[in-house]
């Protein structure tokens, strides 16, 4: 009873990853970056300097997020509430989605603002998301339940892109709307696929004595702010990881949002580039399968220096790309480690923490994230602006994974992992 009882909340929290995917792949992969630089070229910008301002665009949420998420985390721990902010965000990032289908002709500022309330939905229900993962997943089970999720979000994000990809290149409903009733039916698939979560994964407890309302949590939690970096340094080992993930993710994600956009730009097909995202998509889902299962054989912190590894070739390889045969390559190459990077580093820092303040350490993990999404497209969009050419701002994120790789060989994981149970906070 107790198997099929926690297979069931496994199931349930992993199928969130199928849910919000699906925003990560249509919306910021996949028709975003070509949509909005082509609202931003009707109304007047250049080719480079609309690629440029989608840049700087996605760094607005992420700093907003990054600064609100440690206090935020600490407060779902007060209030009992992971659940709680998960849903609210997560229903603010699907009706935005929903939202996105209005800018049209030269709206790219509307665009813009819509879209960075669509990203803070989508990053803070994952603060919450990645919080929940110590408490549904054995420790045992950790990577494997972590790269099951990335793996089930690549299926079920894959699977909307396509079926996205079809309403674009057969202009359903219209060829005016297609893109825009694609972002329709984000919003739709996010809410949809988020009821197993929301029925079946309990509200973790609480490592606090009393729990308190919102008022009171908001209060204590810019207080407790300074308190809790001093507590994330009680665990040397997590703290190097947050470190180290902050480098190497940084290219990650600008790789991820910046892929599509670059690609417009030097003249590569808008069709073969989000079918090679979708490429990118179902690559993962074997691959990520087959990070838990090399995570089991030489370690989570090796499989994840591999994985850096080819992202490092990835970057220099885009300075190369000039046909769409090479956005294909480079696209298998993604997928082949993207997911697997990420739940690894996920599990990872999910061993290292204690689990009772799981949100108050992933709050800090989420602002890690964001910083380092907010450096990377930051740096290859003054680049690009500065140069002229963004192929020398692809180039620059080898240094993210070639330091960041660098201190990860420096986490002692089972230390860490040894920590988090004996210091108490």
């Amino acid at each position: 009873m107790e198997s099929k009882l926690y297979k069931k909340v496994t199931n349930a929290w992993v199928m969130y990853d199928w849910a919000n995917s699906a925003f990560a792949t249509t919306v910021m992969a996949g028709f975003m970056p070509v949509y909005f630089r082509f609202l931003a070229t009707e109304a007047g910008l250049s080719n480079v300097r609309a690629t440029s301002t989608w840049a700087f665009v996605t760094t607005i949420a992420l700093i907003l997020i990054a600064f609100l998420a440690p206090p935020m985390g600490y407060m779902a721990d007060r209030m009992a509430g992971k659940k709680r902010f998960l849903t609210f965000f997560a229903v603010l990032g699907s009706l935005a989605s929903i939202a996105l289908f209005i800018p049209h002709g030269s709206m790219y500022r509307l665009a813009g603002t819509i879209y960075v309330l669509a990203n803070i939905g989508f990053a803070g229900a994952n603060i919450f998301y990645n919080a929940l993962l110590p408490h549904v997943a054995k420790e045992e089970d950790l990577d494997y339940i972590s790269t099951k999720g990335y793996a089930l979000g690549y299926l079920g994000g894959g699977i909307l892109l396509i079926l996205n990809v079809i309403m674009f290149m057969f202009d359903i409903p219209s060829a005016d709307t297609s893109v825009r009733w694609s972002f329709v039916t984000v919003g739709l698939w996010w809410l949809g696929f988020s009821i197993p979560l929301w029925r079946h994964v309990k509200e973790p407890p609480t490592a606090h004595t009393e729990v308190v309302g919102f008022g009171q949590a908001f209060t204590a939690s810019f207080k407790e702010l300074a308190n809790t970096f001093n507590k994330i340094r009680q665990y040397p080992e997590a703290f190097k990881l947050l470190l180290a993930f902050w480098l190497y993710n940084d290219g990650i994600g600008t790789i991820m949002k910046m892929a599509v956009a670059y690609g417009d730009e030097i003249g590569i097909d808008q069709t073969g580039m989000i079918a090679a995202l979708a490429l990118v998509q179902f690559v993962g889902i074997p691959f990520s399968f087959g990070f838990g299962w090399l995570a089991k054989k030489i370690g989570a912190k090796t499989a994840t220096l591999i994985g850096l590894g080819l992202y490092a070739l990835i970057s220099l390889g885009g300075y190369f790309m000039a046909v769409a045969w090479h956005f294909w390559v480079l696209a298998f190459m993604v997928g082949l480690v993207q997911g697997g990077t990420q739940a690894l580093s996920r599990s990872m820092f999910g061993a290292m923490v204690p689990k009772e303040r799981s949100g108050e350490f992933f709050g800090f993990y989420s602002m890690s994230d964001k910083f380092a999404g907010i450096v990377g497209p930051l740096v290859f969009g003054a680049v690009g602006a500065m140069t002229g050419s963004s192929r020398f701002g692809i180039v620059s994120l080898v240094f993210f994974f070639v330091i960041g790789g660098w201190l990860l060989t420096k986490v002692d994981t089972g230390k860490g992992m040894a920590e988090a149970k004996s210091i108490i906070t």
